[in-house]
């Protein structure tokens, strides 16, 4: 086992990990850039090394200065965390060049499944069903039309490279396709550097489900069931669920062991995530790998009782899992809302500043990752969310009253937060109901 590990993360999601090294009496390094000097992840670590300044390429994405800030404190690990470098394959190869173990996938199986195109064949390979479409590259605006013409409208025309929304088209005729496809191609060469499209049937107002894997380097895989992450607003999730309550049993075991087959086709090992569209007839559909820990791992964590880092850090180490896919069951139901730092009168834009008060709920059933406290100043280089709040209950109801009753709770001053859309969502019948596709948010922001 490791005697020290740098987190090349910040705000909660450090603060979560750093948790768990001291629960495995593991030493931990932060690394924080000059805007994040006074950060909590900075203040609760072992030890802490600053990186950069404020702006992420100088810091959180700068690679040279986390390796050589690893060596300088005698590393032996780095776990990335979500973001950032997270799914940076090259930065998985430098680590193994250096002889710093990375705390995720190796360097293969992280190119071939960060790259859509490359996901969507060994999806395709591994018997697992695909949205109808292009398997391989599109090439030219021709074999565009083709496709077109097979599948049918809408499509969707997306980045291979693809990421945060950016280089996706939809596409509702013929007579927009060959526009669209030149935008995403510019957008993606712009955004990624990488100008490589696919194609797939467009799944109206679908169901965004997605299944957690844990993977061994002595052959063992297993799933760990399924989070509901459909409740999203331009294509950020904001409320996730686990199990999905839209998903029966039987349909539950055939994706959670697509996921498992899409894991040993790759040589997977660490922790990772399957993404499925699902469609009104409660068709599944292979859409992305996420080759890391995810935000919403904590209502997994909650429903088969199990610290997912600590599993990452086991298996990064060289352990078998302990455990078969018989031994993990579902216990209950949990539910967690992200918290962002956002001003819902300016279209939910980011609204840094200083915490002047606050209060964080608790009671049975509640935990709160967090990043900030009272008297923090958030900062407006890096990412919204300042925490997320995880209720759990015996069923799915019990979670929507808990989770009324928790974030009723929270109190901030001196900032704007999404608390209010999020208590929209929880009163909104719709949700209540369980009857809502990836438009819901749009939807309710219409009311």
């Amino acid at each position: 086992m490791f005697d020290k590990i740098l987190i090349a993360n910040r705000g909660e999601i450090a603060v979560r990990i750093i948790r768990t090294c001291r629960d495995m009496g593991i030493i931990s390094v932060a690394v924080y850039s000059e805007a994040d000097r006074s950060a909590l992840h900075v203040q609760i670590a072992d030890e802490a090394v600053c990186i950069g300044k404020a702006h992420a390429t100088d810091s959180y994405l700068n690679i040279d200065r986390i390796l050589s800030a690893a060596l300088a404190t005698g590393a032996q690990a780095i776990h990335p965390g979500f973001g950032f470098l997270s799914e940076n394959a090259e930065f998985v190869k430098k680590c193994g060049e250096l002889g710093l173990v990375f705390i995720g996938p190796g360097f293969e199986a992280m190119r071939k499944m960060g790259d859509k195109i490359e996901a969507r064949i060994t999806a395709d390979k591994a018997g697992v069903p695909v949205t109808p479409g292009s398997v391989g590259e599109v090439t030219s605006l021709d074999e565009a039309e083709k496709i077109a013409l097979d599948i049918g409208f809408p499509l969707m025309i997306k980045a291979a490279a693809g990421g945060g929304g950016r280089g996706i088209r939809k596409a509702d005729s013929m007579d927009q396709l060959a526009s669209l496809f030149e935008a995403a191609k510019s957008e993606a060469i712009a955004c990624f550097g990488d100008g490589r499209l696919y194609i797939e049937k467009c799944i109206l107002n679908p169901r965004h489900i997605e299944v957690q894997i844990l993977a061994d380097a002595h052959g063992n895989t297993v799933h760990l069931f399924d989070r509901d992450c459909t409740v999203q607003r331009r294509h950020q999730k904001l409320l996730e669920e686990a199990p999905s309550s839209y998903i029966d049993g039987k349909t539950r075991g055939e994706m959670g062991g697509c996921a498992v087959r899409i894991a040993k086709m790759c040589g997977y090992v660490n922790a990772g995530t399957i993404e499925f569209l699902v469609d009104s007839d409660r068709n599944f559909y292979f859409c992305e790998m996420n080759t890391r820990i995810q935000v919403e791992h904590p209502v997994t964590e909650a429903i088969v009782g199990m610290d997912l880092v600590r599993q990452q850090i086991k298996i990064a180490a060289g352990e078998a899992l302990a455990f078969t896919q018989s031994d993990v069951k579902i216990n209950g139901h949990a539910m967690e809302c992200r918290i962002n730092a956002e001003d819902a009168a300016k279209d939910f834009a980011p609204a840094p500043g200083t915490i002047i008060e606050m209060h964080q709920p608790g009671g049975i059933g509640v935990r709160v990752d967090s990043g900030v406290y009272q008297g923090y100043t958030v900062p407006p280089f890096y990412d919204s969310m300042i925490a997320k709040l995880i209720v759990t209950g015996e069923t799915r109801d019990d979670c929507i009253i808990r989770m009324k009753r928790a974030i009723s709770e929270y109190l901030f001053y001196g900032i704007s937060t999404n608390i209010d859309f999020q208590i929209a969502v929880l009163n909104s019948e719709t949700f209540v109901k369980g009857e809502y596709g990836t438009d819901f948010c749009a939807e309710l922001l219409k009311q």
